[in-house]
């Protein structure tokens, strides 16, 4: 599997009422800096320059934007069903948005993520991380990808049987796993086909990057601008590779290096998140008075793992009438990687299962990133979507021999979490819509400068991801925040936040090698 790369802020709300001190680090970086990007003219009325032929009316619509709460305006915009036949129907897409608060200079489009995260959602919680100079500049307009949240949905099982699928274990060193495994994919596939219809072929990442730039037009700007974090930097650097023209200001943070094939995206990924919970374990045995692990940081990584392999010979009991197999204890566990002010409540989940044999913790770590409430329904689509977007976008080999060779191969070098990246080519072996052709020029050649923000030790979009990215980008630019945890901009120090808030409002590029 391929570990959603999504932007969480899931994490940090974990922690929330813990002690934990934000160490600011220094950001050094020489005192020369590119030439500024220009900015476009800013904010005027929608166009149908640069609408393919056939779909100048979705460019040219016009939004209808209502108070719903808090500060925030909401609309709802029409966008094709297929951006390659204008007669096909269309659907809709959800939009949310705050108010430059100064003078503006244009619309910020954000995504958190995933795919799959809701940029409706992520606005609301994300909109206090942002800068003020950021905040006072631009129009945020968060949005739902075609096929998430409150846009046009993809739609599989109902909440029980969704529930039951994200909590099975399935013995993959067994054919007879393997097998069933791939049956279980299988009625994923059924489900979706069933209950989503043709949207289900069009959920790509080009068509989401093809409805950005109606929105750019929409919103009445010449050139897009956006942040984008996680896979959100995977959109933005698509949106480039088709419209290097209208690039303006992209930040790309926690970048997804876009050369990679869907096997090594795995490894990576992998990789990432040992590093991630060798980092912790280390953390956690210098606090000798409150860590359940010991020893070497070797004999914590081992411990670990023995917390998960016991999950999967006799899941852990809960308060409830749930347990915590091996798939959960992991989703568990790997949240709280997310965000270093989240190793807390590891802490805590690893005490009680190692103390007491118990799993409610993890339950509830597990839960929190599957987005399930406690009464067994679900926030979010956002399993879905992860699904139905990646079977599009990219698929590794189903073959079986192919797959445990390459398992092999991650828990090399990731042996205490490799296992749970392995085995990625089930899941969309029998999907109902063939993966989509590449359109667009990896190297994005012509756009303005880009900005590709990396975290030295982040777990789900590693950091030499980012400096792939940046490489292939014919115009990217690499700012570097040493530290731990997934994405920078909003939850690292006040040197990423002045870099980025200055290229998006000032057009300012800092110097490659900036280090934060």
């Amino acid at each position: 599997m391929t570990f959603s790369s999504r932007r969480t802020t899931v994490a940090r709300a974990l922690a929330a009422g813990a002690a934990v001190a934000a160490l600011l680090v220094g950001c050094s970086a020489p005192g020369k800096v590119q030439s500024p990007v220009e900015s476009a003219a800013a904010g005027g009325s929608a166009t149908a320059d640069g609408a393919p032929e056939g779909f100048e009316e979705y460019y040219t619509q016009s939004l209808e934007w209502t108070d719903c709460g808090e500060g925030f305006e909401c609309a709802t915009a029409s966008a094709p069903l297929s951006w390659q036949d204008p007669e096909a129907g269309s659907i809709e897409l959800a939009l949310s948005r705050v108010a430059a608060r100064g003078e503006k200079v244009g619309s910020l489009l954000v995504n958190p993520g995933g795919p799959g995260g809701s940029g409706v959602d992520f606005l609301r919680g994300a909109v206090g991380t942002f800068g003020d100079r950021l905040k006072d500049s631009f129009d945020i307009v968060g949005f739902d990808p075609r096929g998430v949240g409150a846009s046009t949905p993809v739609t599989c099982f109902d909440d029980a049987r969704k529930d039951e699928s994200l909590s099975k274990d399935f013995d993959l060193e067994t054919d007879e796993g393997v097998a069933a495994a791939r049956e279980e994919a299988r009625a994923w596939a059924e489900a979706c086909a069933q209950n989503t219809g043709e949207l289900l072929g069009n959920v790509d990442t080009q068509s989401a990057a093809r409805d950005m730039d109606m929105l750019r037009a929409v919103l009445g700007d010449e050139q897009l601008h956006y942040l984008g974090y996680s896979y959100g930097s995977q959109l933005g650097a698509t949106y480039a590779g088709l419209f290097p023209e209208r690039a303006g200001r992209l930040v790309l943070d926690g970048g997804i290096d876009v050369t990679l094939p869907a096997e090594e995206t795995s490894k990576g990924q992998a990789v990432g998140f040992e590093n991630a919970l060798r980092a912790y374990v280390t953390d956690c045995l210098a606090d000798a008075s409150g860590c359940p692990l010991t020893g070497s940081t070797d004999d914590g990584m081992q411990q670990v793992r023995r917390v998960l392999d016991n999950a999967f010979e006799r899941p852990y009991p809960t308060s409830s009438d749930r347990e915590v197999t091996q798939t959960l204890a992991f989703y568990g566990i790997a949240v709280t990687l997310y965000d270093e002010a989240s190793w807390p409540v590891l802490t805590q989940a690893l005490d009680e299962v190692i103390t007491t044999g118990k799993g409610d913790v993890l339950l509830y770590l597990a839960d929190f990133y599957n987005d399930r409430n406690s009464d067994g329904t679900f926030n979010t689509n956002s399993s879905e979507a992860f699904r139905a977007v990646g079977c599009l976008d990219d698929r590794s080999s189903a073959d079986i021999e192919e797959m445990r060779a390459q398992v092999a191969e991650i828990e090399e070098v990731a042996p205490t979490v490799g296992t749970f990246f392995g085995y990625g080519g089930i899941t969309c072996a029998d999907w109902p819509y063939p993966e989509v052709e590449q359109e667009y020029d990896v190297t994005a050649e012509g756009a303005a400068p880009i900005l590709v923000v990396g975290t030295t030790n982040d777990p789900a979009t590693p950091y030499v991801w980012s400096e792939g990215l940046a490489k292939t980008l014919d115009s990217g630019v690499l700012l570097t925040y040493e530290g731990e945890g997934h994405t920078a901009y909003g939850r690292s120090n006040d040197c990423i936040a002045d870099a980025v808030d200055a290229y998006l409002v000032d057009g300012t590029v800092p110097e490659p090698g900036t280090t934060c």
